[in-house]
């Protein structure tokens, strides 16, 4: 007669036998088996779907701490083929209609470019600091971290990504400003011309400042300097055309991300650290200073998990792209390979580090670019390290450039100013990067801060604009919607709550986020409330 374990009986047979001798089951990614133990088969497979459920009490074994990991990577890969393809459908993509980069083609930023090229580029631009940085921050709360990437990137980030991509395709390659105004208003554009540019500011000061410290760390030349030599190569990346350095030197840059991506895992699975060395313990907030996991970890994680930047990214892809049919491919798919850069760092933080307090310890003596070098020089040694830390530099700069280049696009797009003249792209682009060399130099921290809160309004507005074309056109506008409506409650209460908003409790924020929300769908399904009702039946 088979015996039927509760959770707890469960938890209490692993506990038992893991102070006994480790249980002998093997799962790797090269050999899927196990060996059976005295638990029985089934026990096994009951497991492994209690550790998917996200059951905080059992105790399992380092192999199965990894197979975590990879579930988590298996279902981001999964959530493309499906969902992906989800989205993709609803959306209706028209392979027979032109495309910009063939339309108004200028040979500056409207330039064809091979699938491949555009989702390698459309990957660096987007994958910056954030996917390192946000989830080495966000490994403070523990577990619950990985499961805001995978659920937040496939239903969230790669949807935004999508339809901020498809949207500026349908929009001539017109930048997120000129796709907010189209779907919300004339006022929602004005808005978003005035806060996409201070965003992209912020953005490219953070990718200056990040990088030039982990320069610093491999080369003693401070941190001034590389700010310098930084900035420099942003003025030249923002004015030549766009196949010159970013389509040609990407590639280059794409083969140095593998390296550190994969390199990294192998080092942790080969080293004397523990995968996810506190458990998988996802019901408890693991912060060392309790700072509330509502709503910090979802302004922490935004690259990896949903990001407004990448909105402004998309358009520039769009100009090159040739058939719309690339569109999951290029848009939704990068963000799912942003999502898996995420995992690998939030999983460097809560494994390479005995607990969460001596994360933060590291974290308190030199920021997340300690923590960067710290893990790559001891996982893959001096020169292994040395290119995987190179990698991570190579993340913020490739995203910076891209940054003060749509900066550029949307500015020249506001005041009707073509960009095919050299003299009139430094007329934009000098400006912008002596504004940002002076605010580059206020404390890392408060720009970081301002940076994550302007990131996910720019998230949060780009999906009610996604959510109203769709509604508009008669389709399937929940898939936008809910997350819309999701990161406006995440902001508002971030907003309310933070020392750099109005400071207000923690509970009196939440109200105040929860009842803007309320607010805030009301009002969007009462002017669209015809096609609200639409089914998915009938929309497919």
């Amino acid at each position: 007669m088979p015996v039927i374990l509760t959770t707890r009986a469960l938890s209490d047979r692993f506990t038992q036998a893991r102070q006994q001798k480790p249980l002998s089951w093997q799962i790797s990614p090269f050999n899927p088996v196990y060996r059976r133990s005295k638990y029985g088969k089934g026990n096994c497979f009951l497991v492994a779907l209690v550790c998917c459920l996200g059951t905080p009490t059992i105790k399992i074994t380092e192999e199965y701490y990894m197979a975590w990991f990879l579930i988590c990577v298996g279902i981001l890969l999964s959530g493309y083929f499906t969902y992906g393809k989800f989205v993709e459908k609803v959306f209706g993509p028209m392979p027979e209609r032109p495309t910009p980069a063939t339309t108004s083609a200028d040979g500056v930023d409207y330039v064809p470019m091979s699938n491949k090229k555009i989702y390698l580029i459309q990957l660096l631009n987007i994958a910056g600091l954030g996917p390192i940085f946000g989830p080495i921050l966000g490994a403070l709360y523990g577990p619950v971290a990985m499961l805001w990437i995978v659920i937040g990137c496939i239903f969230a980030g790669a949807v935004h990504d999508y339809f901020s991509g498809m949207l500026s395709v349908r929009s001539n390659g017109g930048s997120v400003p000129n796709v907010v105004g189209e779907q919300l208003g004339v006022i929602a554009r004005h808005f978003m011309n005035i806060f996409a540019v201070i965003l992209l500011l912020l953005v490219g000061i953070v990718f200056v400042l990040g990088p030039a410290k982990l320069l610093a760390n491999l080369a003693d030349m401070g941190v001034t300097f590389w700010v310098a030599v930084i900035f420099a190569y942003y003025i030249i990346a923002t004015i030549v055309p766009i196949d010159k350095i970013i389509g040609r030197f990407y590639p280059f840059f794409g083969a140095l991300l593998l390296f550190m991506s994969i390199g990294l895992v192998i080092g942790l699975a080969v080293s004397d650290h523990s995968f996810y060395s506190q458990g998988l313990n996802f019901a408890d907030n693991l912060h060392p200073t309790d700072l509330p996991l509502w709503p910090l970890l979802f302004i922490t994680i935004a690259c990896g998990a949903v990001s407004g930047f990448h909105a402004t990214q998309s358009p520039l892809m769009a100009r090159c792209m040739q058939n719309e049919s690339a569109g999951r491919f290029i848009f939704y798919g990068a963000m799912i390979g942003e999502g898996v850069i995420a995992l690998i760092w939030c999983t460097l933080g809560l494994s390479f580090y005995d607990n969460t307090e001596a994360l933060n310890a590291t974290l308190a003596s030199g920021g997340p670019a300690a923590v960067v070098h710290e893990v790559s020089t001891s996982l893959l040694g001096s020169v292994g390290g040395v290119l995987a830390v190179l990698g991570v530099i190579v993340l913020p700069i490739t995203s910076g450039d891209t940054a003060f280049r749509s900066a550029r696009l949307i500015v020249a797009d506001f005041l009707k100013l073509p960009q095919q003249v050299m003299s009139r792209r430094l007329l934009i682009a000098v400006p912008m990067f002596i504004i940002g060399f002076i605010v580059s130099k206020a404390e890392f921290g408060v720009i970081w801060r301002y940076f994550g809160w302007a990131n996910q309004t720019t998230a949060m507005i780009m999906l009610w604009a996604a959510a109203a074309y769709l509604a508009k056109e008669g389709k399937l506008h929940w898939i936008c919607t809910i997350p819309a409506a999701f990161m406006t409650a995440v902001t508002i209460t971030y907003l309310a709550n933070a020392t750099i908003g109005f400071n207000l409790p923690m509970q009196i924020s939440t109200v105040l986020g929860i009842g803007a929300t309320v607010v805030a769908l009301v009002a969007f399904l009462w002017k669209f409330k015809a096609a609200s009702r639409v089914s998915l039946q009938t929309d497919l």
